[in-house]
């Protein structure tokens, strides 16, 4: 498809002059110029500006790439306290090469829990990489620990103005993405060319299928000048959706991935992963975790290409049916029979095991927070009843028409996004089983919706934890579909008809400004006031505040 006193934010090094002149990345002031796609295969030298991720108490992963003239090319990386690199904290030689799409991957080891370093990279003849910055996590006492929370940038739908606040403000620990990093469309579909921002350029042009092309969206991507910001400025933990290979993938297949003119979706696969891993500062490891001092538990999920079984389509389960009693006896039936099926996942049996101990190790370590850093929402989301009632007159047919299946599957006790976590029931229904086992209070950090949203998770009543759902970077979101309905009207019919939703807004992109302390998980919604123009404005903000033990949200 709601205040909590916060105790003083820990910034990071401040960002001066010289930090941005090294960096060669410039403010909104100077909006960059349409990129060709030449210049990815020409380029020399250091491309792609530096990342970090894979944050731990005494080690961080770096990134960069460096294109040579034809052979593997060493480089140098060095990390210090202090940008003058007088003493030098952790160093070593990392190569790029062209098997790897000339993008590099370092572990400096052996740095000083919860502190800032700067870092960079040096090529053979001297030519230093831009500077970066990134943090430890930290060991022990933690009075507070802040994410910025990124999900679906689809960069021909707009400016990442999300991404350009957020280094704006710089007030933050470390970054997460939550997928749909990018789209892997053609320049015709989503959007199409009357919906895209001029100037928003992505290469190739069309649909991204073999390695070759995934390596070159990523390019194109990360040329963005407010992206590498992020990057240059923070640790980033982050997975892949489904979009970083094709729509509503799973194990097996995808929606958008056609065989006969496609080839394997194995290949697809295996292309779109190597891809990910070569331009992300990421580990190879499908899942992780992230201990933040004795605050919280990260545990970054894979959702998508590992165990994830094909999704269920309710369009199909009702297209026979010749009357609406009939589509309800096929949709009784379908909840009751295959929709509950144990043996249906979206972890499996590895990573759910994984994810179990964590918890129970996390809750019995005395952490207050266990956070789940993954995809989809958890909560529960039913067509909004009474919105067939308020649709205008002059909606078109195919929205009345989806809207009337939303509320038919509705009346039949089915969640609306077959998508997400309400599309695996009893999936979900381990993990929350995992989680009250061990005691656990559960923060879920979700995307994929393009939405805001907060749910109180509970599982057959008994509370569970809560779930902040972040709104897009880019891509439209419900008002898109339904232009013809009040934001508020939705806000409050889907409020009223889905018990776990506390809050959602349906109409504004942006970014989550995520805080834990021992006394709260706070959640800032920040809205940005338009994609279509480079701009750091805000239209609006919304808080949330989750009390620590409490499972659910402050009055």
């Amino acid at each position: 498809m709601g205040l909590f006193d916060k105790p003083p934010v820990t910034r990071g090094p401040a960002i001066d002059r010289r930090m941005v002149l090294r960096a060669g990345v410039f403010g909104l002031a100077a909006a960059p110029a349409p990129l060709l796609a030449a210049q990815f295969d020409t380029a020399r030298g250091f491309t792609h500006n530096v990342a970090s991720g894979e944050p731990g108490a005494d080690s961080v992963l770096l990134w960069t790439r460096f294109r040579g003239d034809g052979a593997p090319v060493t480089l140098r990386f060095e990390v210090c306290e202090k940008d003058d690199f007088a003493k030098i904290a952790s160093g070593g030689e990392v190569v790029a090469s062209p098997d790897r799409d000339w993008c590099a991957k370092a572990n400096a080891t052996g740095l000083a829990p919860g502190t800032w370093y700067y870092y960079r990279f040096v090529s053979p003849d001297g030519v230093y990489s831009p500077l970066g910055r990134t943090r430890t996590l930290p060991v022990g006492e933690t009075a507070s620990w802040k994410m910025a929370v990124f999900s679906c940038s689809n960069l021909r739908f707009g400016w990442f103005n999300a991404y350009a606040h957020a280094a704006q403000e710089d007030g933050f620990d470390c970054t997460l993405h939550l997928g749909d990093y990018f789209y892997e469309y053609d320049v015709d579909n989503y959007p199409n060319q009357q919906q895209a921002v001029a100037g928003r350029t992505i290469w190739p042009d069309h649909e991204i299928v073999a390695l070759a092309d995934y390596r070159l969206r990523y390019a194109s991507y990360r040329a963005d000048p407010d992206l590498q910001r992020v990057h240059q400025l923070w640790p980033m933990i982050s997975g892949w959706d489904d979009h970083e290979s094709a729509n509503d993938s799973w194990a097996g297949g995808a929606q958008n991935h056609q065989p006969d003119a496609e080839g394997e979706w194995s290949v697809r696969k295996a292309a779109a992963m190597r891809a990910y891993r070569e331009w992300m500062p990421v580990s190879d490891d499908p899942w992780a975790t992230y201990e933040v001092g004795n605050l919280a538990t990260l545990f970054r999920l894979e959702t998508r290409l590992t165990a994830r079984a094909e999704q269920f389509s309710l369009s199909a389960l009702t297209s026979g049916a010749a009357n609406a009693e009939a589509a309800i006896a096929s949709l009784d039936a379908f909840r009751s029979g295959d929709y509950a099926d144990p043996a249906r996942e979206m972890l499996g049996a590895a990573q759910q095991a994984w994810l179990a101990d964590g918890l129970r190790a996390s809750a019995r370590s005395g952490r207050p927070w266990q956070v789940l850093v993954q995809q989809v929402l958890m909560g529960n989301l039913k067509a909004p009843k009474g919105l067939a009632d308020n649709l205008p007159a002059d909606v078109p047919d195919y929205v009345r028409r989806r809207v009337q299946s939303g509320a038919l599957a509705g009346r039949a006790e089915l969640p609306l996004n077959m998508d997400a976590w309400d599309g695996y029931p009893a999936a979900r229904q381990r993990v929350f089983e995992a989680s009250l086992a061990a005691d656990a209070n559960l923060v879920s950090l979700a995307g994929d919706t393009h939405n805001a949203w907060a749910f109180e998770l509970d599982l057959a009543g008994e509370r569970v934890g809560v779930e902040f759902g972040g709104q897009s970077v880019t891509s439209p979101g419900i008002e898109s579909s339904l232009p013809q309905l009040a934001p508020d009207t939705m806000a409050r019919l889907s409020v009223e008809t889905n018990s776990q939703l506390a809050w959602m807004d349906s109409s504004r992109r942006g970014y989550m400004a995520v805080e834990l302390t021992p006394q709260a998980a706070t959640c800032e919604y920040r809205f940005m006031d338009t994609v279509r123009q480079r701009s750091t404005k805000l239209a609006g903000t919304h808080r949330m505040v989750a009390p620590a033990g409490s499972r659910n949200f402050a009055a």
